[in-house]
């Protein structure tokens, strides 16, 4: 968790790497100066129009934290950004049902299914990162780690129905159909990464 004393300890680093974005599809608030101008999943006053949305706070919010490292006066380090991370329910969202179960080598070209809230997420980042380089003023660097596009291909990278050490978990679909507890948001070793040596 980022604390408000984070950028006296900034100069003292050397790689920054963040990695964010689906926190912003939580219920939150948003404010700048103080004043709220939106949220994800809540709004208090439903009379006026909130004037940011979940994507343009992230998009916003990576151009802040990146411009905030990039004008420091006494940071020199390498900052990193892991480009969105997308998921891959199928049949639901993970909280409706979606399942990656049963997903055991990466997609081929023309499988892979277009996400558009993956696709809005990574395109709001990428184009924060990118302000936010031309505003560097110290001698630090930026780095954009982009994992996005071919992360998509590796839906069998995910704990899916292994998400927890329960010798006893379900791993298939039960007699109704409906598939165990999933987690195809988040990934496992070996899993992708063995692919990007």
């Amino acid at each position: 968790m980022l604390g408000e004393n984070l950028m006296e300890h900034i100069p003292n680093f050397d790689v920054v790497i963040l990695s964010s974005g689906h926190w912003f599809a939580k219920q939150s608030v948003y404010l700048i100066n103080n004043e709220i101008v939106g949220g994800q999943l809540w709004w208090p006053d439903k009379s006026r129009h909130m004037k940011i949305n979940n994507i343009e706070a992230f998009g916003i919010s990576m151009e802040t934290i990146l411009t905030a490292f990039g004008t420091h006066p006494n940071y020199t380090g390498l900052t990193i950004v892991r480009s969105f991370s997308p998921d891959h329910y199928e049949g639901g969202a993970w909280n409706t049902g979606g399942s990656c179960t049963g997903k055991t080598k990466p997609l081929a070209a023309g499988e892979v299914v277009e996400n558009g809230f993956t696709n809005i997420m990574h395109e709001k980042q990428v184009s924060g990162f990118n302000r936010a380089v031309k505003k560097i003023t110290n001698k630090s660097k930026m780095s954009l780690m982009d994992i996005t596009r071919v992360f998509e291909y590796r839906h069998d990278g995910h704990p899916g129905p292994y998400r927890n050490t329960d010798p006893n978990k379900l791993t298939k679909r039960g007699p109704d159909g409906k598939p165990p507890p999933q987690d195809c948001l988040h990934w496992c070793m070996p899993g992708p990464n063995r692919y990007l040596e």
